[in-house]
């Protein structure tokens, strides 16, 4: 038995695959002040359903796997550990230097942000490495030791050190690393070149800063939580779902926590990679994971997820820059829990604030009084409120009317029902563009792609999405409403090498390439060999950053082979070079020389055979209708579906509300859904409506 966790900012999803491969699927409220508590709350109701005790199901369950926002959720509200910075000695300024940029061009009131460890809080140590390694200015132990006295006085929680050129000699880095744990031993610290062994000066030291800033908060919960498990009687393996779409050993990340920044977001390109291609044989979808506080997008392109290396934790070029690659989400605030807000010009706005899991939007009855995306779904008749959850709890329609007529109804001069629809509106048009800014913007043609739905909102306007955007087809897995939870089940135990080693194409240092790219390997086969020992297959791949001369950004080139044994083998890296950066940038210039920087070895381990199973639902609810509001066609009388009795391949119509116990999908009139042979349902959608008509239509309504 598998079991993959999820917590998000309102829900704690968990999905649980039992010895038959059959998948259940859970949903419970998530805890901020203590992610576990929520999350043994889910096993509970897991081992209830299944009529054991919860250290029964733990006791059968051989593989957790966690995704979790903690991290990043401690970044980004401030409360990470109190951090020290240890910089190369006139080079204090890096992360306040950071990375230039801007949003707004020509906006010259943007306060210049601080940097992510205070100036007061950075020291210089004297010392200096050549960019060739040599020792320019050796270590000066006694400022250092003066330096570690003054750490503890200013009840430091956590140290990051980061040095020039330490990537190429590390002998200074490593021996303040062996001071601070002489005269500090509880002091936790993280070493750049340990760390993150790259140029660029600020992404390194800002990845190290973040990473040690985690290590207090991260090992403490992670620690706890693997505690917590193993008192219940889970003796099976404990698997963090990484940035990068893979997972790890939760013992590694507790030790290097900045890997689990994204790791809720990142798992949902992988369930929705898996769902596009068995369930529409397509090699392009667009993802789309929308919870109760955030919508994910990210984007499958020719079969592959792509990765970011502009990885910013806030805005881009006002937030901090992980330094490590990600795969790419794009995250925005429109979630069932966006709260809805007209401001002093009249203009409607939905999000970014959410209302959280704590109150909740008020049709909890949880304390929350102001409007939301899922007060508006429940108004025009979306959500059934006897049927939340599964029933296990029931939404207060009045309390959500009356915070919609308070909150937007009478501030824009609409009855209540205008108003929800224009909620649902925005929230609309909000994903769309974040959608747009991975696909139109980036060359790709969201008509040629299948739009995957996930997330416990996303099916309250896919079609909408969809016929905005001209996607033909619409996915929606069985367990779309744990999306993030699922991918994790199908992800591969992975970890990454990279090291430093700058070459051109005219003068290509074959010897010493070669030596990197076995070092590379080595380490590789010893992680397959030790972590991934019972794997059912493992895969070791390798790549290349490289640049034409004096460009800036490097771009990232597969290697053909693992070692360059010939002319030919550099020669096809480098018509790889100009294809990969042909495709980016449309350019491609063979005259120029290359620049190849930084080489990386890959290693994935696949622990579970992909199967095809899908999720058992209930079946004990009869045929109902009810009346829905459909944007630019009012008040329908709508037949309401379960998701279980949908028969394989019987093509039905909307109007129609398909539920499960933790997702309600809206079918709009006139478009066509079946159920596929995986159990997903799939919509086609007959193309792009006249958006203009559509509103005239619900204002006159």
């Amino acid at each position: 038995m598998r079991i993959a966790v999820d917590t998000g900012g309102t829900f704690t999803d968990l999905i649980v695959e039992d010895e038959h491969g059959r998948r259940h699927v859970y949903k419970s409220a998530t805890t901020p002040d203590d992610p576990s508590v929520g999350i043994f709350n889910g096993l509970r109701d897991a081992a209830l359903e299944r009529g054991v005790s919860l250290e029964a199901l733990l006791g059968s369950t051989t593989t957790f796997i966690h995704a979790t926002t903690r991290a990043i959720n401690a970044v980004l509200t401030g409360t990470t550990a109190r951090t020290a910075f240890l910089a190369t000695r006139g080079h204090r300024d890096i992360l306040v230097f950071r990375e230039g940029g801007r949003i707004e061009i020509f906006n010259f009131s943007v306060e210049y942000p601080d940097p992510y460890v205070p100036r007061s809080l950075t020291f210089e140590v004297p010392e200096r490495i050549a960019h060739d390694g040599s020792v320019i200015e050796p270590l000066d132990e006694t400022a250092l030791l003066g330096i570690v006295a003054e750490l503890g006085a200013l009840q430091i929680e956590s140290v990051a050190v980061c040095l020039l050129w330490s990537t190429v000699n590390p002998v200074h880095e490593n021996r303040i690393g062996a001071l601070l744990e002489e005269h500090l031993p509880d002091l936790p610290f993280t070493l750049s070149h340990r760390l993150n062994p790259t140029l660029r000066e600020y992404r390194r030291a800002s990845s190290t800063c973040i990473d040690a800033s985690l290590k207090p908060l991260m090992s403490r919960y992670l620690h706890s939580l693997m505690d917590g498990l193993a008192e219940a009687g889970f003796t099976g393996r404990f698997f963090m779902v990484t940035s990068q779409g893979g997972v790890k050993d939760g013992a590694f990340i507790a030790g290097a926590p900045i890997h689990a920044i994204n790791s809720g977001p990142a798992m949902a390109p992988v369930g929705g990679r898996h769902f596009a291609q068995t369930e529409c044989a397509s090699d392009t979808a667009i993802i789309a994971d929308a919870g109760g506080t955030s919508f994910d997008v990210s984007l499958v392109r020719d079969g592959r997820i792509p990765l970011t290396r502009e990885a910013w934790l806030g805005e881009t070029y006002r937030g901090h820059m992980t330094g490590f690659p990600s795969i790419d989400v794009r995250s925005i605030g429109a979630g069932g829990g966006s709260v809805a807000w007209v401001d002093d010009g009249g203009m409607l706005h939905v999000g970014p604030e959410s209302a959280g899991a704590d109150p909740g939007p008020a049709c909890y009855e949880n304390g929350g009084e102001r409007a939301t995306v899922t007060d508006a779904a429940l108004v025009t008749g979306l959500l059934d409120p006897d049927f939340f959850l599964g029933g296990r709890m029931r939404l207060d329609s009045r309390s959500a009317r009356g915070a919609i007529e308070r909150d937007v109804a009478e501030p824009l001069g609409l009855a209540i029902e205008p108003a929800a629809l224009a909620i649902l509106d925005v929230v609309t048009e909000n994903m769309v563009q974040a959608i747009e800014s991975i696909t139109i913007h980036q060359g790709v043609d969201p008509r040629n792609a299948v739009l995957v739905a996930g997330g416990g909102a996303a099916g309250l306007n896919a079609v909408a999405m969809a016929r905005r955007l001209g996607c033909p087809r619409i996915v929606v897995p069985a367990v779309g409403a744990v999306l993030s939870a699922a991918g994790a089940l199908m992800a591969d135990l992975a970890d990454d090498y990279s090291a430093t080693l700058a070459t051109t194409s005219a003068l290509f240092d074959r010897e010493a390439v070669n030596t990197v790219l076995a070092d590379l390997g080595a380490r590789s086969e010893a992680f397959i060999r030790d972590s991934g020992a019972e794997g059912l297959s493992y895969e070791v791949t390798f790549f290349a950053e490289a640049r034409y001369s004096h460009q800036v950004w490097d771009i990232e080139v597969p290697l053909r082979t693992p070692r360059f044994e010939s002319s030919d083998d550099l020669d096809a890296l480098i018509s790889d070079f100009h294809d990969v950066h042909d495709s980016i940038f449309a350019v491609r210039d063979p005259e120029s020389d290359i620049e190849f920087i930084h080489w990386h070895a890959r290693a994935r381990c696949k622990l579970h055979a992909q199967d095809r199973s899908g999720v058992e639902f209930p079946r004990d609810r009869m045929p109902q209708r009810r009346q829905v509001l459909f944007a630019g066609h009012g008040a329908t009388n709508a037949q309401v579906i379960e998701f279980g009795s949908l028969g394989v391949d019987d093509v039905m119509e909307g109007p129609a509300i398909v539920e499960s116990p933790f997702t309600s999908v809206v079918i709009d009139p006139g478009v066509a859904f079946r159920r596929g042979s995986l159990g997903s349902l799939l919509i086609e959608v007959p193309g792009k409506v006249d958006e203009t008509a559509v509103r005239l239509a619900a204002r006159r309504w």
